[in-house]
């Protein structure tokens, strides 16, 4: 489908955003094509306020032998959540809801920006990087050496960025499973967000990413203390495990609240465990 008018959404913010995914009037648009399962994009209307959306029915998600518990849908809803708990807001505002095509994830549309061009336009810079040196340039962090054809192999590396390696630890976090450069959406004014949650909160280690150039290193003051929150407000009977408990299956919550005791007793960024592929493939 080409490229979708933009919709604003005014000036809604925080939950009267959230009311407006989950009230209002849905309308699909068109399909968004290349996804493996279902992707609308829509509008959503309620009054006198509109915004674009995505809609991903969950009758449209393909089954996966690895996640047999619940649906896609609702582990993007739970990364939302999560990512709420941290005050970071790298997930855009995302919603359980009912739609034209049953109940399916419905998440605010983000107008990503466009990267620096080669004449030296102003744009975002760029995320990630194939470089022909052996070692990453000063504010970039290796990730692995990677094929490009006909023999020969560069070096894979992201940008030294607050904002990836935030969106880092949400990753160890929630398990992702599919860390790709497209699910990267630099928004105008600097905000980042990460997109594609569905095969998240795996009880196993699934975790498949390209911002492994932080592995092995130590948490930021800043993570620690989040993780340490994160911690807490994942005990018993909390609000969040309530909402979570709705999502994804008690054994999955079992399996977050041991990855972030885990995080907070090594006070690293996690590495690769040899078990699983770590890069996800395609890569974007």
């Amino acid at each position: 489908m080409p490229a979708p008018e933009r919709i604003p959404s005014r000036s809604l913010t925080g939950t009267d955003l959230v009311a407006l995914l989950t009230e209002g009037e849905l309308t699909v648009l068109g399909q968004i094509r290349g996804a493996s399962n279902a992707v609308l994009y829509c509008t959503v209307a309620r009054d006198g306020e509109e915004a674009a959306c995505v809609y991903k029915p969950v009758a449209g998600e393909q089954p996966l032998w690895d996640f047999p518990d619940g649906n896609l849908a609702r582990r993007e809803v739970a990364a939302y959540e999560i990512s709420e708990a941290t005050g970071w807001g790298l997930v855009p505002p995302t919603v359980l809801r009912d739609g034209p095509y049953g109940e399916g994830m419905c998440q605010l549309w983000i107008d990503a920006a466009s990267e620096a061009d080669e004449t030296g336009g102003e744009g975002e810079p760029p995320l990630l990087a194939l470089v022909e040196d052996e070692e990453p340039d000063e504010g970039w962090k290796a990730v692995a050496r990677a094929e490009v054809g006909e023999g020969r192999t560069a070096l894979l590396v992201h940008a030294d960025d607050a904002r990836l390696r935030r969106l880092a630890v949400l990753d160890a976090v929630i398990n992702n499973g599919d860390r790709k450069g497209g699910h990267l959406l630099p928004a105008p004014g600097g905000r980042l967000y990460g997109i594609d949650h569905g095969v998240t909160f795996n009880a196993d280690d699934k975790l498949r990413t390209l911002l492994w150039g932080w592995a092995g290193e130590p948490l930021t003051a800043e993570a620690a203390e989040v993780v340490a929150r994160l911690e807490a407000e994942l005990a018993p009977g909390t609000p969040l495990v309530t909402r979570l408990g709705e999502l994804i299956t008690e054994v999955e919550i079992e399996a977050l609240r041991g990855r972030v005791a885990g995080l907070r007793t090594t006070g690293r960024h996690p590495e690769p465990s040899g078990e699983w592929p770590s890069i996800p493939w395609p890569p974007v």
